[in-house]
């Protein structure tokens, strides 16, 4: 496929061209419906009363409702000029920013483009926020993260981040209802599958010295392939930035649903197992299909991951394997000593549970939990070495014989009390 300006032969540099060019782009009408709607136009006594837009909704080629998206994607591609990108469509719009599918001219490639607005331009917080949200990306490079390709601003103040384009949804459009996403329930294998697939991802951020902060569904795109692309490094940090570290002391930084107690607290020293906790959270929601905790302000939903105990994924979901549940465990405890002492771990239980085997670190994890409490109450326990005694039922042994057996015995003891009575008389 060549360049946009080729695809709709004859067309002039009109507000009708442009979105003659767009409604090709997004897949909506073919270069011969748009000609044949430009040829209804110039037929037209006052063409000026029929526009390109009004013209396809007539003729069924677009509905009411692509027409007036049209119009709004129109209305972005047009506030942010950026040199070297043929903006296509808008795919998302967030607080801080709107996210475009573009092409990039030099190498003939679909791309993804996240603008910040013009009104944020002048807020030093968000440029550098945005800045180092595109640097971060770009010390990483895996295969379960969105590669990052440049971040620059344009000649009227765009600034504007390059990354690779991700065909799918994320996680959450997935599990919101209709009609706003499918309802979809995710299974133990496929929450196992996306799970995994990020852990790595975070493993790899990790050992670059780098947290992510922010992990949550929202965050997590997933392909029709099944490949799941952690995105949006717009919290991430770099676990050696002591100065970025004490300016955001005692401030909240995260999502309310996922987020982990440390953060909520403001701590200073932040590390993975805040992303390891995040992660916990993410893959409760996946697997019981509502978050952790719930609350009717973000504040009361931060206090109970602070106060409140976890219910246990497989008291909602009681289909789940008890290896999921201990995972879950570990990685949200409230004291992040408590966690899982490397992504790396993590990631391996997670691998082990999938497999049908058990989490190791996690259960070694559980039983130092109980030493703990033991020790504080004073009490003794051997956690290691208490053999299993088997009851009769793990035996196999049926009721039934359970009871002539004690009979028996019964009967055995008596006789032998009277002949004992009967010598000694």
């Amino acid at each position: 496929m060549g360049s946009s300006d080729s695809y709709v032969t004859g067309l002039t540099t009109d507000l009708d061209s442009e979105i003659g060019r767009l409604v090709v782009d997004m897949g909506l009408a073919t270069k011969s419906e748009i000609e044949f709607c430009r040829e209804q136009q110039k037929q037209s006594s006052d063409p000026n009363q029929r526009s390109l837009a009004d013209l396809l909704v007539e003729h069924n080629f677009i509905t009411v409702n692509q027409a007036k998206r049209i119009r709004a994607n129109l209305d972005d591609r047009r506030s942010a000029q950026l040199p070297g990108y043929q903006l296509i469509s808008k795919v998302g719009k967030g607080a801080m920013a709107t996210v475009f599918k573009a092409r990039q001219l030099s190498l003939d490639r679909i791309v993804a483009v996240k603008v910040l607005p013009k009104r944020m331009s002048d807020n030093k917080e968000f440029v550098d926020r945005f800045y180092k949200e595109g640097k971060a990306a770009a010390r990483l490079a895996h295969n379960n993260i969105v590669q990052a390709f440049d971040v620059s601003c344009s000649p009227d103040g765009f600034h504007f981040f390059v990354m690779e384009f991700v065909e799918g949804k994320t996680l959450y459009d997935f599990m919101q209802p209709p009609p706003v996403g499918e309802g979809r329930n995710f299974s133990e294998d496929e929450a196992l599958d996306i799970t995994i697939q990020i852990c790595d991802a975070l493993a790899h951020a990790h050992q670059r010295g780098l947290i992510h902060r922010d992990v949550k569904p929202k965050n997590i795109l997933l392909t029709p392939s099944g490949v799941a692309k952690l995105t949006d490094l717009g919290l991430a940090r770099a676990t050696d930035d002591k100065e970025a570290a004490e300016s955001e002391a005692g401030k909240a930084y995260g999502t309310p649903y996922y987020i982990s107690p440390e953060q909520i607290r403001g701590d200073v020293d932040i590390d993975f197992r805040a992303d390891i906790y995040s992660l916990g959270a993410t893959l409760y929601h996946l697997v019981t299909g509502r978050p952790p905790f719930e609350g009717e302000t973000p504040a009361a939903v931060m206090h109970k991951h602070l106060k409140q105990p976890l219910v246990p994924a497989d008291h909602i979901n009681t289909t789940l394997s008890a290896g999921i549940g201990e995972i879950i465990d570990v990685a949200m405890a409230k004291k992040r000593e408590e966690r899982y002492a490397s992504t790396e771990d993590m990631l391996e239980d997670l691998r082990a549970v999938a497999k049908h085997q058990p989490p190791q670190h996690a259960r070694r994890a559980i039983d130092l939990d109980t030493l703990a409490k033991v020790e504080e109450t004073g009490q003794t326990v051997d956690i290691e070495g208490q053999p299993h005694r088997m009851t009769f039922q793990e035996l196999g042994v049926q009721p039934t014989v359970i009871a002539i057996l004690a009979g028996l015995a019964v009967s055995v003891v008596l006789n032998l009390v009277l002949l004992l009575l009967w010598l000694l008389s």
